[in-house]
């Protein structure tokens, strides 16, 4: 129902309600019953036990439940058939530690989602608002949540709207709905009824729930409440939105399917070989060898999953999120930490994220000449500077700024942290802070000075169709008018216009008024003329608004505007320079949203290309997406025009994080591959609709955890890089044995490997400290695989090097005459040494001689702690029956730690010369191109 092109009286009827009396309490309690609470429908929480469950779905995680499988069965044949009870005991021993991986796992994302739950609630707003209601004809409040659709409501200034209203009356009403259309401008509302196919920006006969009133007062009936309001249909959106998986929750569940048919296919070619390789040799297939079969597959299976890899991959994010933390940004899924790091394009609304949603005074015309206004937001500190350069003296603006005050009901007021608080208009409130940033004070003129005797005789409101305000003074005996008002609408009734110090003929000075307010209009400055008139005694107390609003001497004109926040330009260069493109989409005016777009950098020229709502709605998707990666700059639009264009940037494969604090953003929030909300200025439904929650409100913590994201992620593909290069290395080695002698390292020893020599180092790579050209980078690929760029030949070169290394240990040590057990532990420290050598290789892109082993200190003590565990593992009797190492020698053990060294330098040295010897020919070949 388009309540907004109905009378008043069609409206009430078809509510069913009245005017003078409202609903009763029986009727108001059966709508209540039959509409619901007044409250947005939250979405279903999902239960701890199902969250923890979710983590038992990863494949890497159903190999490995696989591998516990088979090792318990393994050990009920040895227990209760073959009666090997060493055997046995090492398949319990095997079962146990791959289960407590996964429980490790799933514990660390389980705690880390609730706690940032947690973190989430802790920033709601519980306040109940309550709101003035005419019940069986008497006027009560009750709470907000109680209202129902034929509630009469009248609300004042300061008053939250709660519900979607209808006004019946608006005395000098002006409601702020910044929150639901993206406008800083409070909007003055009527209660005629408007056309059909006006937007909701401009539906001045309206009241939207979670508004508030700024000015006046007015009367309404309540046509929706709940889910059915403006409010209500935008959270509906966005809980018809799924999920987006992220960039790296993309990347590691392909690779882990792809690792995971690896290892199905590895195991079965195992299985098989050996099955093959028993019926030749004794003709028949025993359960006693089905029993050792099944211990390589499940050494295979450990061997050839990265199993550390979702639990180290959750303490890196967790790293990546305590970081942002500490630079105020609460991250609310872990997964969402790099994602930042990919992004192409960050889509912002204007009203309160780029802007800072506090009208201000930038720039007045007064006594024929511009100033320019320094400082910004409610703090009344700011010199006038004049914009010829000339001398700036008080006296010419003095009663240019008197007369703004004394026509003026707003003011500015320090809290208990001394941080000054607006109340009133908005626009009046900009007046009162130029004044005061030049020591005027409305309180302090009205003060009876003895020489300056100053008082109010009468105030004429601002209404829509006046366009005006006017204000009747006594000073010092004399009587005056003070009026403002829009320019287009003061100009007509001036005659005088102060110009240097003298008053002249309004068309002298006209040029000069109509030059300033184009220049203003084209900064997309919204202006009011200053005005006064002096009137007898005789007028001051009984002429009429029209009476008293005519033969005006024009004082000054202010461009006001909602200031850009002062870090978000060098913010956006910053992104520019990253290749991170930033886009504004607002509901605000294209006029405004490019010159603030120009201010801030986001656009070069006032000729770039801006898109309004309407424009949206006669584009076809595929005209859109022509244009969509070229337009820095979205006005007058709707929610779901949000959603629309970032569906048509990810259409194009661009990761877009959306960044906002109104209820309008939040579809867009949700939709968007990040969402982004101000922790301080954002409403609970965008704070629940983010996945990054802004705790100070600025837009350079944005910029801040792109630099963060990016590290997070080189760090883990670090982190993937070194555990990949490990487990190609142990399968190698293993299938080597299984092909040609036997295992060369058993199952224990591999999950020893990949959960302390292996793991431990790689989470110390989290702490890593960026790359000094991660911001100058272009951002990765969302698509590309995390082995792309050459990561899969480094791993499978560096892995076969290993792996070599570690069966030719195994080898010679069996031919030396060691024990299977001794050549094992050898084979067994060759792995854990060489990868504890690979770690400082894994650290960068480039080679280990690019970055100081020694600047992470965390991977210090863990490549110490690793190494000397791993060398106590074989010296201890406990470890030795259950993993099946032996001691060695003190020469052996040095030997091991030296030789496991070889294969890392020597790659890592020759792709430093091969490097160096590029850069020298590129350089060559460029002096060449100069001469």
């Amino acid at each position: 129902m388009k309540w907004y092109s109905q009378n008043a009286s069609t409206i009430l009827q078809q509510l069913d309600t009245s005017r003078i009396a409202g609903l009763d309490e029986a009727e108001a309690k059966r709508r209540l019953e039959q509409h619901g609470l007044n409250e947005l429908t939250a979405k279903e929480t999902e239960p701890a036990w199902k969250m923890l469950l979710k983590s038992f779905k990863e494949p890497l995680i159903v190999i490995l439940l696989i591998a516990t499988g088979l090792a318990l069965a393994s050990a009920a044949y040895d227990f209760f058939v073959s009666g090997d009870q060493a055997h046995a005991m090492a398949s319990v021993y095997e079962a146990v530690a791959i289960v407590l991986i996964v429980l490790i796992n799933s514990g660390i994302t389980f705690h880390q989602t609730r706690t940032a739950q947690k973190s989430l609630d802790a920033l709601a707003d519980m306040r109940q608002h309550h709101m003035k209601v005419l019940r069986g004809s008497n006027w009560l409040s009750i709470p907000a949540d109680h209202l129902v659709p034929g509630d009469i409501v009248s609300v004042k200034s300061g008053d939250f709207i709660e519900g979607d209203l209808r006004w019946l009356k608006a005395s000098e009403l002006q409601i702020n709905e910044s929150h639901l259309t993206g406008e800083s401008d409070a909007i003055d509302k009527s209660v005629e009824p408007i056309d059909e196919e006006t937007e909701l920006g401009d539906r001045t006969n309206m009241g939207y729930s979670g508004s508030m009133v700024v000015n006046g007062n007015g009367i309404g009936v309540v046509v929706a409440t709940g889910m059915d309001t403006e409010l209500g249909k935008i959270s509906g959106l966005m809980q018809d939105i799924d999920d987006q998986k992220t960039p790296i929750e993309k990347s590691v569940y392909s690779l882990s399917q792809k690792l995971m048919i690896i290892a199905g296919i590895i195991i079965v070619i195992t299985i098989g070989y050996d099955l093959v390789k028993q019926l030749i040799q004794v003709g028949s297939i025993s359960m006693d060898s089905f029993g050792g079969i099944s211990a390589t597959a499940i050494a295979i299976a450990v061997a050839s999953i990265p199993d550390a890899m979702p639990v180290v991959l959750s303490i890196v994010l967790t790293i990546g999120a305590k970081m942002m933390a500490s630079q105020k940004g609460l991250v609310k899924s872990l997964s969402s930490v790099e994602t930042l790091g990919s992004t192409t394009y960050i889509a912002s609304d204007k009203t309160g994220t780029l802007t800072k949603n506090e009208m201000a005074v930038t720039r007045f015309l007064a006594n024929g000449q511009i100033y320019n206004v320094e400082g910004n937001g409610y703090t009344p500190i700011g010199d006038f500077i004049r914009a010829d350069g000339g001398d700036t003296h008080s006296a010419d603006y003095q009663r240019f700024l008197e007369v703004a005050v004394l026509n003026n009901e707003a003011e500015i007021k320090p809290d208990d942290k001394q941080n000054w608080r607006p109340f009133g208009n908005p626009t009046d409130v900009s007046l009162v802070v130029l004044a005061a940033k030049q020591g005027i004070k409305r309180d302090e003129l009205l003060e009876d000075k003895g020489d300056r005797d100053i008082d109010i005789v009468r105030i004429f409101p601002f209404d829509s169709t006046r366009k005006m305000m006017t204000v009747v003074i006594k000073e010092n005996g004399r009587y005056f008018s003070l009026t403002k008002g829009a320019p287009d609408v003061i100009k007509p009734l001036t005659e005088l216009a102060l110009i240097d110090g003298q008053k002249v003929d309004i068309q002298n000075a006209s040029a000069t008024i109509e030059e300033s307010m184009l220049e203003f209009a084209n900064d997309a400055l919204r202006t009011i003329s200053i005005a006064q008139r002096e009137i007898t005694k005789e007028a001051a107390l009984n002429a009429s608004s029209s009476e008293l609003e005519q033969h005006l001497s024009f004082l000054g004109l202010v461009g006001i505007i909602d200031p850009p926040r002062e870090e978000v330009r060098q913010s956006v260069k910053k992104l520019t320079d990253a290749s991170v493109n930033v886009v504004m989409i607002t509901g605000d005016h294209a006029m405004t949203a490019k010159a603030i777009a120009k201010q801030l950098g986001i656009i070069q020229s006032k000729d770039a290309d801006v898109i309004t709502g309407r424009d949206l709605e006669e584009m076809s998707d595929a005209q859109l997406s022509k244009r969509v990666l070229d337009t820095r700059v979205y006005a007058r639009v709707t929610p779901e025009h949000k959603q629309r264009i970032i569906k048509q940037l990810q259409a194009h494969e661009q990761v877009v994080a959306m960044t906002g604090d109104g209820i309008n953003d939040a579809p867009a929030l949700k939709a968007a591959d990040i969402g982004i909300a101000m922790g301080i200025n954002g409403t609970e439904v965008t704070k629940d609709a983010a996945d990054l929650i802004l705790l100070d409100d600025q837009f350079t913590t944005i910029e801040k955890s792109v630099e963060s994201g990016r590290t997070i992620f080189a760090n883990i593909l670090n982190f993937m890089r070194h555990e990949l290069t490990t487990n190609v290395a142990e399968v190698l080695s293993l299938l080597l044995g299984v092909f040609l002698i036997t295992s060369s390292i058993g199952p224990l020893m591999v999950l020893w490997v990949n959960m302390v020599s292996d793991s431990l180092p790689s989470f110390a790579l989290g702490y890593d400290e960026a790359e000094s050209d991660v911001m100058k980078q272009r951002p990765r690929d969302a698509k590309q695989s995390i082995l792309a760029n050459g990561m899969l030949k480094r791993v499978l070169l560096r892995g076969g090097v290993m792996g070599g290394m570690v069966f030719a240990a195994f080898v010679w040590a069996a031919m030396q005459g060691y024990s299977v057990a001794q050549s094992q532990t050898l084979a067994f420290l060759t792995l854990v040494f060489g990868q504890l050598w690979h770690v400082y290789d894994a650290r960068s892109v480039k080679t280990l001689f690019d970055r100081n082993p020694f600047s992470n200190s965390r991977l210090t003590l863990a490549v110490g702690f690793a190494a000397t565990s791993s060398i106590l593992v074989t010296l201890m009797p406990f470890f030795n029956n259950v993993m099946g190492t032996a001691p060695l020698s003190m020469p052996m053990y040095v030997g091991i730690i030296i030789i496991s060294a070889i294969p890392t330098f020597a790659i890592s040295g020759i792709k430093k010369l091969v490097g160096m010897k590029s850069q020298t020919d590129s350089s060559q070949l460029t002096q060449l191109d100069s001469e």
